[in-house]
């Protein structure tokens, strides 16, 4: 069955399923300032409003829109601004 998750008092849902290719969230964010954690590589892609990401070693901010995706590596840190309603799909590789 699906398990929900929520994080940051409830300004980040998620909702946890299985895929052919592995586990896999689909969530929402409310606008604000986020840092996740990874335990194993993640695939995010945007699906609906935008999102500025601080990928791990990096110093600059990159914009991400609906159906772009980025990587984040196991066991790493990566900051997301988001300016308003937000929606993503992370697969867990």
């Amino acid at each position: 069955m699906f398990k929900t998750n929520e994080y940051f008092e409830g300004k980040v849902k998620s909702i946890a399923f299985n895929t052919p290719d592995g586990p896999a969230t689909l969530g929402v964010m409310a606008g604000g300032e986020y840092e996740f954690g990874t335990s194993t590589v993640e695939h995010m892609t945007v699906i609906s409003g935008n999102m500025l990401v601080q990928l791990p070693d990096e110093s600059t901010w990159k914009e991400y829109k609906p159906f772009d995706m980025f990587v984040v590596p196991k066991d790493r840190k990566f900051k997301l601004r988001i300016a308003s309603d937000a929606a993503y799909l992370c697969l867990y590789l």
